[in-house]
């Protein structure tokens, strides 16, 4: 039976919040150790055996540690000799003061790889700036092109950022490790969360950087191609549920075509002011009101089932229910797999989004709580005798 890809791969974790987690949960999904550091009372985020925060610190390990002790940061620099790679998503300046950053951590380890995921970078005017995922999709954008339909600025709900911040913090340590492969080097890798996210911001970019145009809220008006119809659409009731609705995107002339035939060929249809793409685009308010008439006699997945057969992109507007509960693709996918928490209870957590022939990622454990793992880290991966242990108690390095 092979083991999981990263076995052998020990992480030093000092990230907090949702993007660093995030990315140290991708590693230790896959085999590899991630050791986290933390203070003796945590940020209120929730129970770290349910919910968000099980998952974002699933197959963890936690050493309580006081960071501003001497002996604690002596305790952090041992820990980092015994690593591979250091993760940190503070402000550019907080490792540094503690004398945990590459610089410092070279002497200590010369092939170490240290990864600091800032909001802005190390480098640039603003890179001393404290940030958060919803201020960083501000800065990038998201938050005006996100806008209701008078105008205000709205924004996306979640911090999108931090999950742009944290894949690319993933994929950062991969590439870091492989480089240390061939070359035997360590490294440092400074991330910022604000080009992660900004990157991904869509065809906006392109226009600004090339046309040099100004962004204005886009609504459900595509922007990859053109496209009618184009947006979302009021589905019958379910469940006592009637805010219900299906997404539904015509792009070319077969589609629309393939659409008409699933949707029964209404006399509407014919229209000449529906004849081409064109045509749609510009009379789109009134095409869409035909829709919404077909639609709302129809629950959303009956909708999407209808035209996905037509081969017509449809997709049900999923709410928690649709996708913790009915969803079949991921039901079959596993991808709500459950992880045991005391008292012999349940929970269940998200998925690995992938799977690999020769041995995929598992869900081994709850998160920990703060502290939960200091005897196996002081004792088996430290070395620190029993007498030795109670002592760095003692002293308030190590909280219990």
């Amino acid at each position: 039976m092979p083991g999981l890809p990263l076995e052998g791969v020990r992480i030093l974790d000092f990230t907090w919040v949702v993007a660093g987690p995030v990315a140290t949960r991708i590693l230790a999904d896959h085999g590899a150790e991630v050791v986290k550091i933390e203070r003796k009372v945590p940020p209120p985020l929730g129970n770290r055996k349910l919910g968000l925060q099980c998952d974002l610190h699933r197959n963890k390990v936690s050493l309580a540690l006081n960071m501003a002790e001497p002996r604690g940061v002596e305790i952090a620099r041992r820990l980092a000799a015994k690593s591979d790679l250091v993760m940190d998503n503070f402000s550019a300046r907080v490792m540094r003061s503690w004398g945990m950053d590459y610089e410092s951590l070279v002497a200590v380890k010369p092939d170490i790889i240290c990864i600091s995921m800032s909001g802005l970078g190390h480098t640039g005017p603003r890179s001393s700036y404290v940030s958060y995922g919803p201020t960083l999709q501000a800065l990038a954008g998201y938050t005006m092109l996100m806008a209701e339909a008078d105008g205000t600025p709205a924004g996306y709900g979640y911090s999108y950022a931090d999950m742009c911040g944290g894949y690319t913090g993933a994929l950062a340590a991969l590439i870091a490790l492989w480089n240390r492969k061939r070359t035997g080097q360590g490294q440092f890798v400074d991330l910022s969360q604000f080009e992660a996210v900004t990157a991904v911001v869509g065809t906006s970019l392109m226009d600004i950087s090339v046309n040099n145009r100004e962004q204005k809220p886009f609504g459900y008006v595509s922007q990859e191609a053109p496209a009618a119809p184009h947006g979302v659409y009021r589905c019958r009731a379910r469940d006592g549920d009637d805010d219900r609705w299906v997404a539904i995107s015509v792009r070319s002339q077969p589609e629309w075509d393939r659409f008409v035939d699933a949707i029964g060929k209404p006399p509407w249809a014919d229209d000449p002011k529906f004849r081409t793409l064109y045509l749609r685009m510009r009379n789109r308010e009134e095409l869409d009101a035909l829709i919404s008439r077909w639609t709302s006699e129809r629950s959303a997945e009956d909708a999407m089932a209808t035209l996905q057969r037509a081969r017509v992109a449809a997709g049900v507007v999923a709410n928690g229910i649709d996708i913790c509960r009915r969803d079949p693709q991921l039901k079959e996918r596993g991808f709500w797999p459950p992880v045991s928490t005391p008292g012999d209870k349940t929970t269940h957590v998200t998925g690995i989004p992938f799977k690999i022939s020769t041995g995929s990622g598992t869900i081994r454990s709850a998160g920990p709580e703060v502290g939960e793992n200091n005897e196996y880290i002081l004792g088996e991966i430290l070395g620190l005798s029993r007498s030795e242990r109670d002592e760095l108690v003692k002293a308030g390095i190590v909280w219990p």
